[in-house]
């Protein structure tokens, strides 16, 4: 990587560090400073500074891996060992990374350091740049969904591509749809190619062949013909299954006990705008046996003259990615709701009614996940409001 930004640093390219979650260690560096004297530039896209898990294009494209458990497919004692020599070190093992890479080279009198998406805008416009080229981890969560990211890349107008031989994703092969890492990311990287941008490779800049990681032994690679594993168990029973809402179960999830409960999930983005109209409450149908969590927090039941369940001030992420779970208790199914269930602010609601995923209860707690909802779902399952009024994107 470093040896292509070297040469396009020659060539007369602008480069833009972006070290998410580091940016403490870069206050007083030359590149960070320079971010931060340029002018502000009139016309900035609206929501441009936020995460962004969704653009129109992926509206009906089937998200093609699991990554809802962090993605990581280490060996969990290994894992132990790791997250203790670094706590000992007092770095959050959760979090550990404190800079950049350091084999990656910052000119201290031409770069720039930022990882917001308003000033990577503003810096970009300064620069009179039109083309941009992504670079860096992870393909599915970071490169994506940033505010620096693709999907606000092509948001905001740019022409943007990822240099796919040069970024990789998180993905556990053990999560579906039950391939290897490779093969992971490749999926990945079609999906980018069909729904979001186009995609290059290094040698296009810097000659010779792709970058090929070391641990990839497959012996044919081609992101356009990757395809999904074969399940290790029928759809719904052990994973995710894509359910629309209102609606039944699948077929393909087969005979379901009357005795065994649903577990459904979605993500919903609420900006603060539509927060202050008025407390934000969960509405479901009055006959709905349930219960529900948002970020993992759960929400308490409406009284019998009630159907509307307030969504906890406290769990609420204004402006970020929520994850909705609701738990149809027996009896529900196959029919599962009737109606979408519907947020409420005020007079303003957003009626999630379309793509979710569904479980079929095993006795897992499927309530929470590892991640935040922006770096653990994909774009398939996102409910937000339009620019023009509260939808479905």
């Amino acid at each position: 990587m470093n040896e292509l930004l070297t040469t396009c640093r020659s060539r007369g390219a602008t480069i833009i560090h972006a070290p998410s979650d580091c940016m403490p260690a870069y206050q007083q560096h030359p590149a960070r400073l320079r971010t931060l004297q340029l002018p502000a530039i009139a016309g900035r896209p609206a929501d441009v500074e936020f995460w962004c898990s969704a653009i129109p294009t992926e509206e009906q494209a089937l998200y093609p891996i699991d990554q809802s458990d962090g993605g990581e497919d280490d060996d969990p004692a290994e894992h132990a060992e790791w997250a203790a020599t670094l706590a000992a070190e007092g770095r959050n093992p959760g979090l550990p990374w404190q800079t950049q890479n350091a084999a990656i080279t910052i000119d201290p009198q031409r770069d720039f350091i930022s990882d917001r998406g308003d000033e990577v805008w503003n810096i970009l416009k300064h620069q009179h740049i039109e083309n941009v080229i992504l670079v860096g981890v992870h393909t599915n969560m970071c490169v994506l969904g940033r505010p620096f990211g693709l999907r606000q890349q092509v948001r905001s107008g740019f022409n943007v591509v990822l240099m796919r031989d040069l970024t990789d994703c998180m993905y556990n092969p053990h999560r579906w749809p039950f391939v290897d890492h490779f093969t992971g990311n490749d999926l990945i990287v079609s999906h980018i190619e069909r729904f979001v941008c186009p995609t290059i490779t290094s040698d296009q800049i810097l000659g010779g062949l792709p970058h090929v990681s070391k641990y990839d032994q497959r012996t044919a690679r081609d992101v356009l013909t990757a395809t999904p594993g074969k399940p290790a168990e029928t759809p719904g029973r052990g994973w995710w299954t894509p359910v629309t809402l209102p609606g039944s179960l699948p077929a393909e999830v087969g005979d379901v006990s009357q005795n065994t409960a649903v577990w459904l999930r979605c993500t919903v983005r609420l900006p603060k705008s539509m927060l202050t109209g008025g407390p934000a409450v969960l509405q479901l149908p009055a006959d709905a046996n349930a219960t529900a969590w948002l970020n993992g927090k759960p929400l308490t039941p409406p009284t019998a003259a009630d159907t509307a369940w307030p969504l906890p001030a406290d769990a609420v992420l204004a402006d970020g990615i929520n994850l909705l779970v609701l738990k149809l208790q027996p009896g529900q199914s196959p029919s599962l709701l009737a109606e979408a269930p519907v947020v409420r602010c005020g007079q303003q609601t957003l009626t999630l009614a379309g793509r979710w995923q569904l479980q079929l209860d095993s006795g897992s707690d499927l309530s929470s996940i590892p991640l935040p909802a922006q770096f653990g779902i994909g774009s398939d399952v996102l409910f937000e409001p339009t620019m023009a009024g509260p939808d479905k994107r």
